[in-house]
This record gives structure tokens, sequence and C-alpha cells, in this order.
């Protein structure tokens, strides 16, 4: 999500579609963070070469007719069952995006990119 998001009239930065949807998603029960927020793996990607892949964004928007389609990236916690979970963050992201930019959401396609574990 590089550029601006233009849809109904208006121009979005890619930041503020993604900081509405971190937040509505963080208050999901079951989500441990929007987004690979792994330090070791970040310290790691920093110092390879330059040809190393760039994370994914945690969320990527693109537009479909005057409908939002969505990508969210997220790390679960161990216990929560993956449809439920996914099913609880299309839930919050609609209705997030509903509130905050009024426009329709046509799909939120919910990528589990890591999984974490209890402390035993």
């Amino acid at each position: 999500m590089p550029q601006e998001i233009k849809i109904d009239g208006i121009g979005i930065s890619p930041d503020v579609l993604t900081a509405i949807v971190s937040r509505a998603v963080s208050d999901v029960e079951g989500i441990a963070s929007v987004g690979v927020k792994d330090l070791a793996t970040n310290l790691v990607s920093m110092m390879l070469s330059s040809k190393a892949p760039a994370s994914e964004p945690a969320v990527e928007a693109e537009v479909v007719g005057d409908k939002l389609a969505l990508t969210v990236r997220v790390v679960v916690f161990f216990g929560y069952p993956f449809k439920k979970l996914a099913e609880a963050v299309r839930a919050a992201v609609v209705a997030a995006i509903d509130a905050q930019v009024g426009v329709e959401v046509e799909r939120v396609d919910v990528c589990i990119d890591g999984l974490v574990f209890p402390k035993e």
C-alpha cells in the first residue's frame, strides 16, 4: 500500500487505514498483534543484504468498485480457533471502517502469520 487509497472522493493514507484496522483488531480476544512484531526477526532482516524480502504490511487495501477490500495480517494466541478469530476480526474491521471512513467493505481476508504459545 505505498500510495494513497482513493475512494468515494477522498484520499486515505495507508497508514491511516492501518491505524483504524489495528485499533479495531487489537480489541479482539485471542489476537496477539496486528502484523508480525517479532524483534528478533526484525533485527535479523535489518542485518541481511538489501535483497532480503520485505516483510508484508500489517494491513493492505485495494479499491474494488466503490468498496474496500482489505487484507489483515495477525499473530494469534494458541488455543483460539482460527475460524472464529477470523470471523471476529472481519466483524471488527467492517464496523471500524464503516464508523470511521464511511465506505462499504467488499471483503476482509485474514492471514494468520504467527502463533504465540503460553509460557509453561
